[in-house]
This record gives C-alpha cells, sequence and structure tokens, in this order.
C-alpha cells in the first residue's frame, strides 16, 4: 500500500479568488491595460450579439416581420425546422427518421457510461445502426426509401456512427501490423497507412464513388456504401497511428510478463496491451471523432444530403425569408457546437475518471 501523501488543494474563497484574478490579470500597468481593452472589446462583442440574437430577434411571423425588426430571425427556423433536421425525407414516414435519431442518441449516450461497457454494448453497436438502416430504407412498410432521400441530422449521425466503430475493426490490425517484426507485412501496413493518409478526404470520396465503380464493371454500388467504405478507410489510416502511438507508450516488460505468465498474443492484445493504449490516448481518439463528425459535410459533394446540406437546402428560399443564412448557419453551428463540447467535456471527464481508477488499482 502507498503511503505518500497527495498536496493539499488550496480552499475556495472569494478572496482567493479574487487575489489570483488580480495576479493574473492586473498585476502591472502593461497587464491591467491589455486585460481592460480585451475585456472592453468582449463587452462591445457579446452586448451586439445578444442584441440581434435575443432582443431584437422575431420569434414568430413571416419573413417581412423579421425584415421589420432587423434581427435574428428564429421564426425561419421554427418554420423550416422539419427540412433542417430530416431532409426531404418523405413527410408520410417522418417517425422513421425521428425514431432513428433518437436510437442513434441513445446509443452514443449509453456507450459514455463506463459501467455500460460490455459485450452488450458491442453488440448494441452493431445491431443499432443496422437497424437505423433498415428504418430509413422503410423496411417493414409499404414504401422503400432509396438513399439519395435520406438526410439532415440523422444521416450525419448515421455516416459518423457506422464509419467511426469500423474504423477500429480495421485500424487495430494495421496498428498490430505497423508495429510487427516481420517486414513484409509491416511494409504492407506501412504503405497502406501512408498511401490513404497522403491523400484529402474528399478524393478518397470520389475515388469510391466514381473510380471503384468503373474498375468493377457490371456492379452496381450503392452510394451510402460507397461514403461509409471511403470514411471508414480514411478514418483507420488515422487511428491506427494513434493506437500505434498508445501501444508504444507501453513499457516493454508488461509483454514479456504476459509471456512468463503464459498469455498467447492474441490474449495479451485483447487483456493488457489495447486496454492500456485506448486509455493512454482517449484525447486523441476523441479530437479524431469530432473531426470526422465536423467533416462529414464533405458527403454532399457526391449527392448525399448531410445535416448541413439540408439547412443550406432551408436558406435557399430567400424570397420568403430575406437575410434566412445568417440564422440558418448560425441553427447549425450551435448544433455543431453542443455535439463537439459535449464530446470534449465528456473526454476531459473520462481521462480523470480513468487515471483516479488507475491510482486506486495501483495502491
Amino acid at each position: 500500500m502507498s503511503l505518500a501523501l497527495s498536496p493539499l488543494k488550496p480552499r475556495w474563497t472569494p478572496a482567493g479568488q479574487w487575489h489570483r484574478l488580480r495576479r493574473a490579470w492586473f498585476n502591472s500597468t502593461a497587464n491591467t491595460i491589455i486585460s481592460l481593452v480585451v475585456l472592453l472589446a468582449l463587452a462591445w462583442v457579446v452586448a451586439h450579439v445578444l442584441s440581434w440574437a435575443l432582443w431584437d430577434a422575431t420569434w414568430t411571423g413571416t419573413g417581412q416581420d423579421c425584415q421589420a425588426r432587423g434581427g435574428a430571425c428564429w421564426a425561419f427556423v421554427s418554420a423550416n425546422l422539419r427540412l433542417m433536421l430530416f431532409g426531404t425525407y418523405p413527410g408520410s414516414l417522418l417517425w422513421r427518421p425521428v425514431l432513428s435519431l433518437v436510437l442513434l442518441v441513445a446509443l452514443v449516450a449509453v456507450s459514455m457510461v463506463p459501467r455500460a461497457w460490455s459485450r452488450t454494448l458491442g453488440i448494441a453497436w452493431v445491431a443499432t445502426p443496422l437497424a437505423v438502416c433498415l428504418l430509413l430504407g422503410g423496411f417493414g412498410g409499404d414504401r422503400q426509401v432509396s438513399t439519395n432521400d435520406w438526410g439532415g441530422l440523422p444521416l450525419t449521425l448515421l455516416i459518423w456512427t457506422i464509419a467511426y466503430a469500423l474504423s477500429f475493426i480495421v485500424a487495430v490490425p494495421l496498428a498490430l501490423a505497423r508495429r510487427s517484426r516481420m517486414g513484409g507485412l509491416r511494409l504492407a501496413s506501412v504503405g497502406t497507412i501512408e498511401l490513404i493518409r497522403g491523400v484529402p478526404m474528399l478524393v478518397t470520396l470520389y475515388v469510391s464513388r466514381f473510380i471503384v465503380p468503373m474498375m468493377l464493371p457490371g456492379f452496381e454500388i450503392n452510394l451510402f456504401f460507397s461514403i461509409e467504405a471511403a470514411l471508414v478507410f480514411f478514418v483507420a489510416s488515422y487511428l491506427a497511428e494513434i493506437l500505434r502511438a498508445g501501444i508504444q507508450s507501453l513499457p516493454a516488460g508488461q509483454s514479456e510478463a504476459a509471456r512468463a505468465l503464459g498469455l498467447s498474443y492474441a490474449q495479451t492484445v485483447r487483456l493488457i496491451i489495447l486496454p492500456q493504449a485506448l486509455r493512454a490516448v482517449i484525447p486523441a481518439l476523441v479530437n479524431l471523432g469530432i473531426g470526422l463528425l465536423l467533416s462529414t459535410p464533405l458527403v454532399a459533394v457526391i449527392g448525399m444530403t448531410d445535416f448541413l446540406s439540408a439547412v443550406k437546402e432551408a436558406a435557399s428560399h430567400e424570397q420568403d425569408w430575406p437575410g434566412c443564412y445568417t440564422v440558418a448557419y448560425c441553427f447549425a453551428a450551435l448544433v455543431f457546437f453542443g455535439i463537439c463540447f459535449s464530446a470534449s467535456r465528456y473526454s476531459l471527464w473520462l481521462e480523470k475518471k480513468l487515471k483516479g481508477a488507475g491510482k486506486k488499482a495501483a495502491t
């Protein structure tokens, strides 16, 4: 048992907070002037943004009402919310994308609870995207819906979920092969990773959508499948390097100890190496997930209507809602910011929790 005493944290008091604030912002004449200028500029910006977004905003009414007040036209968002969230999906089947959105959000929410990490959750990550694909496709109903009609926020989350989950299946063998002692295997892994990482995501999407079908005459490849295949290999090439860095950060003695205990290579990787490597690279994994989410609007260039494309399409009715582009993109920015900020806060919380669990296990 460790007897080392952790340093005491300073007690929070208003006087102590003010002392720390004064020391950080007003500890010299130059620092005081710079701090005051920054605070005044921030106050000016915040006041104007709040005035536009709240005090002068129009919450209900028509485009003419918005034009008369001059502030943000949130009435446009409420009038076009269905189009922005679900694209041009058939209105009579709207319950399908709504249910799909609920399922995907619930899957991500449950996955954020460490106690829920189990084999059942792994099965849920396979079953839920499959069920969402069947729902969006009209399975069990009288009308089938083409993947070209899928759109909006459910499509964005579905693309992200499948691409991020499947990329782990490709990235783990690539990362292990990258560290293999077999030269041919290591060379093949390095060549694959460097080739895919060496081109932009847009090129990968074009190759998957247009070049691969030309190389396979007679095969008709679904648009959604083309997008997912491109994203999985693109993300896996980055993820493999992140995992390799996590594996390299572990002491070599752990693998040797596992071998001494009689564990096979697969057991050593599954029970010892991968859990610790994943824990070591949590910030990088979250960063990659956020980057993938923010890159999903690129799928619009090869024909799919993701969330941002649906927002842009709704804003194209500017003749009825003058100046609606600003509000539409602000709405999209708020949705993306909400998702990414939540992921960032969760990453920090999880990192602290796992670090605390590791210290407990060590004592």
